[in-house]
Formats: structure tokens, C-alpha cells, sequence
């Protein structure tokens, strides 16, 4: 069964007229084999070889930047503070501190992924991050590790923007949500099984001090990864080594039905103006501060209220399992479901308004509660774990609803600018001189959902209402939908592109 048309004899006038210099990477590609017959059992051949090489690199990435990420929250159980001389609000500070380097290198890394390969761009980084994670036992003092973490938030802020980019060039809108959460979903691996791995490494009783240990070997294991995805990760469907030619064709012509193109690697100044002009945008962004305001309580500080709930060293340790599989199940269940009911009942923006109604009963205990409960408390922070769904699907709406690639790129910058301005609110509203019962922090988190969930809301009913205004204007649907692939391949925005339909 075929499942393209015939290529067209020449190009339309909107194509012609569009400067080669200003069109996706893969287009000149892309008009040499379009219209390319294939069957499905081709098609899915051709995703089933993209998952091998793509998924199992994304996956293992993804989990480690998250437990180096997160490493001093389990390595502040043996001795960190104490061997590091932090005093006061300067633990909080390095939670603070990370995002500071996330922050300032978010834009320049978003212009190096426009330019460079992204695959060998993305795998460099994951070395260069290794490699700083395992200096982090040569700082003795806060100045120090300060530093090493401000450097650490510069080089991962590459990997959550760039893996949002590969997934949008690499996989149809239909199939984004769960290769997404596919990779998404080692937060909550690595928070079931981090804390234990950072316990078993704490049980190291010759040589270096425990805490030294947990950088060493995530740092080794990092930059290891990161050579493996030197070597095999793939930059762009078109060039893509381990696909034959035909099945280039076909990976390509896959992704232009997104109607937003591959990759293109001139920067468009007009598409900058375009984004700080689209409410969609701002929405993202204060959605991104109100998402991870409360995402401390989650990392850098997991172990620490675990601790002031009356459990052990242990139990700080190994009672982050449930948390992390509550995050593992309802990441991939969404995931699921967004693939499952693509396009009917508004599947995504529903699973991101569930989750966040669950984030806002888990923070409202956390402040309600009388510390007495402790069983209580501890499953209202279990709770709070649903807040990886809400963000991450919001990730899809900047890969699946976003067009023009330098659009993209900067509605991406701004939303994890958002998500940086969030993680350095955080680790301030735990206040050393409220510990251990930190009340203004679980208010801060309560805050900080109910604003995430306004933002979606509002978001989704102006996508909803715009994709109405524009099937109202449309008069002929096969000529608009061939128009819009057509315009995505000329790296249009979805504001121009008016054969674009938002994914719900």
C-alpha cells in the first residue's frame, strides 16, 4: 500500500522564491525524493531502526545528567557539608547556583545547536560535563564548588533543549509524546535507584572520603556514555549512517507531515520578533517558573526532608524509591496516552491539567499536615513526583506545536529560561532558620502549582481557539495540508504557516 502521492514536476512559487540559504537542512534532500512510495511495514521498519539507535542513547544520557545533577543531594548525606565547610543558606545556594550556569549558557547553546551537528554537539558536551563531575572532590571549600557547579549548569544545559530538538526532527507529532517520556522518564529511574546507588557507594570505607565517590564514578560513567554517543548518535534523518538511502528518503519524509521542517542553520531575526510576540511563548515560560519553583524539594533537598520526616540515613535514601516510581509510571502512562489518543480528547493538555491537580493535593498536605504525620507527609511528597508529566508534556508543545527552527529555538531558550528562573527561586525558600519543618517552602511549591496550572489552561484554550479560527478560514483541506508540509520544508513558522494545526 502506498502512502505518498506523486512528487510534484516542479516547485511551488512559494519554494522557488525561498533562498536555499533559508530553507531546512534537508530540503534539497527532501525535493529529490518526494513523493518516494513506501509501504507501512517499510515505515515502520524505519522507526524501528531510528528507536534502536536514538532511544537507548537518549536514555542513558538523560539518566545520567539527572543523577550528576542531583549527586550532591546524595552525596550531602556523607559529609559534603562538613568536609566542603558550607554554613547557613550556602548548601541552598549550590541548588541555586547550578541554574545560574544553565541560565547563562541556555542562549549560546541554543545558537551552537542551530549551527553545529547536533548529535556530536550534544555527545561532546555529555563528555565535558563527566569530566567536571569528577573534579568536584578537589573543592574544599564554597567558592570552589560553586564554581564546579555553575560549570556543570553550563554544559547540561545542552542535553533537555537539544533532546526536545532531536525528538521533533526525528519522529512524527503522533510518535513524539512517548519517545519523549521514553527518555524522560530516567528522572524517576534515577530517583528510585540513585539514592541506593548513592547509599551502596557510601558504604566505601577505605581511601577518599565517601562523598568524593559518588562524583568520581557518575563522572567516569558520564564522559564514558558520552564517547559511546560520539560515535553513534546521528545528527540529522538525512545524513543518517546507519540508514540506507531509500530509508533516508522515507525518515524524511516521515517528519515534513509535522509541517515544521528538520533543521535549518541560518539564524532569522524576524522569527526572534515573532516569538516574543506570540502569547504562546510567555505562557510557557511562567508555566516553566510555576513547574520548577518547587522542583528543589524534589533534587538538591529530596534526602534532607526525607531526613526531617523522623527517618534515618537509610530511610532518607531508599524511601525516594516510591517517589521515583510514581514519577517512572505516570511519566510513561502519559506518554502513552498522548500517543494512544493523538489529536482526540485533548489527550496531552488533559494529562498535564491531572497531573498538576495531583502536584496541587500533594503541596496542600505538605502544608496542612501536622509534622507528627510523618507516613503522611511522606506520601504528599510522593504526590508531588506527578509534576514530571506536566513539564515534560509541555516540552512536546515546543516540539510538535512550535515551527520555524529558529522559533523553536528561542521559544525553547525562553522556556527554559522559565525553567532556570524556577530552580533558583526554589532552593531559597528553604530557609535554614526554619528547619526542619521548612513551612515556607512547601507554600512556595503549593504557589508555584497553582500558577503552572493557570498557565496550561490558558494555553490550551488559545491553541484550541486558534485551531478553530483556522479550520473556519480553510476552504479546500488537502490543498491546505499539502501547503503546510510544503511551507514546514521552507522552515515557515506555525504563525505563517496557516495549513499548521496545533496538537492538543
Amino acid at each position: 500500500m502506498s502512502l505518498k502521492k506523486d512528487p510534484e514536476d516542479a516547485l511551488s512559487p512559494s519554494s522557488s522564491a525561498t533562498g536555499s540559504s533559508e530553507r531546512d537542512e534537508n530540503y534539497e534532500f527532501y525535493k529529490q525524493h518526494q513523493g518516494i512510495e513506501y509501504t507501512r511495514q517499510e515505515a515502520k521498519k524505519v522507526l524501528r531502526k531510528i528507536d534502536i539507535r536514538l532511544i537507548p542513547l537518549l536514555f542513558l544520557i538523560y539518566m545520567l545528567q539527572y543523577l550528576d545533577k542531583n549527586s550532591i543531594n546524595f552525596a550531602s548525606v556523607y559529609g559534603l557539608k562538613q568536609d566542603t565547610h558550607l554554613k547557613g543558606q550556602q548548601y541552598s545556594w549550590l541548588g541555586s547556583i547550578f541554574y545560574f550556569g544553565y541560565l547563562v549558557a541556555q542562549w549560546p547553546a541554543g545558537y551552537a545547536m542551530q549551527k553545529l551537528p547536533v548529535g556530536r554537539f550534544l555527545s561532546i558536551t555529555t563528555i565535558i560535563w563527566g569530566g567536571l563531575l569528577m573534579t568536584t572532590p578537589a573543592c574544599y571549600n564554597f567558592t570552589g564548588i560553586a564554581i564546579n557547579r555553575f560549570l556543570l549548569g553550563m554544559t547540561e544545559a545542552v542535553v533537555t533543549p537539544g533532546f526536545v530538538l532531536m525528538t521533533g526532527m526525528w519522529y512524527t507529532s503522533e510518535e513524539q509524546p512517548l519517545r519523549l517520556e521514553a527518555w524522560y522518564c530516567t528522572n524517576g529511574i534515577a530517583t528510585m535507584f540513585g539514592g541506593l546507588i548513592g547509599y551502596a557507594v557510601g558504604h566505601i570505607t577505605t581511601g577518599l572520603p565517601r562523598w568524593m565517590y559518588v562524583f568520581l564514578i557518575f563522572g567516569a560513567v558520564s564522559a564514558s556514555v558520552g564517547i559511546a554517543a560520539l560515535i553513534f548518535l546521528p545528527d540529522l534523518p538525512s545524513t543518517a549512517k546507519f540508514l540506507t538511502e531509500r530509508e533516508r528518503a522515507i525518515a524524511v519524509e516521515r517528519v515534513a507531515i509535522n509541517r515544521q521542517g528538520v533543521k535549518t542553520r541560518q539564524f532569522k531575526w524576524y522569527q526572534v520578533r515573532q516569538a516574543a510576540e506570540d502569547p504562546k511563548t510567555w505562557l510557557l515560560f511562567v508555566m516553566a517558573i510555576g513547574a520548577q519553583v518547587p522542583n528543589s524539594a524534589l533534587t538538591s533537598f529530596t534526602s534532607i526532608i526525607v531526613g526531617t520526616f523522623g527517618f534515618d540515613t537509610l530511610g532518607t535514601q531508599y524511601l525516594q524509591i516510591p517517589g521515583g516510581a510514581v514519577q517512572f509510571v505516570t511519566l510513561i502512562a502519559g506518554g502513552w496516552i498522548a500517543t494512544k489518543f493523538n489529536g482526540r480528547f485533548h489527550s496531552r493538555f488533559a494529562c498535564m491539567i491531572v497531573a498538576c491537580i495531583v502536584c496541587i493535593i500533594g503541596a496542600g498536605l505538605l502544608v496542612g499536615l501536622p509534622s507528627t504525620n510523618k507516613w503522611g507527609r511522606l506520601v504528599a511528597l510522593w504526590l508531588c513526583y506527578f509534576q514530571g508529566l506536566g513539564f515534560s508534556m509541555s516540552l512536546t508543545v515546543v516540539s510538535s506545536n512550535i515551527a520555524g527552527y529558529t522559533k523553536k529555538q528561542v521559544t525553547g531558550a525562553l522556556l527554559f529560561t522559565g525553567y532556570c528562573v524556577g530552580n533558583i527561586i526554589g532552593p531559597q525558600t528553604f530557609k535554614e532558620a526554619e528547619a526542619p519543618g521548612y513551612h515556607s517552602a512547601y507554600i512556595a511549591m503549593l504557589a508555584g502549582y497553582v500558577v503552572k496550572l493557570l498557565a496550561i489552561v490558558a494555553l490550551y484554550v488559545y491553541m484550541y481557539l486558534e485551531n478553530k479560527r483556522r479550520d473556519n478560514m480553510a476552504i479546500d483541506s488537502q490543498e491546505v495540508e499539502a501547503e503546510g508540509v510544503e511551507n514546514g520544508m521552507l522552515d515557515k513558522t506555525e504563525v505563517d504557516n496557516k495549513g499548521f494545526r496545533y496538537v492538543l
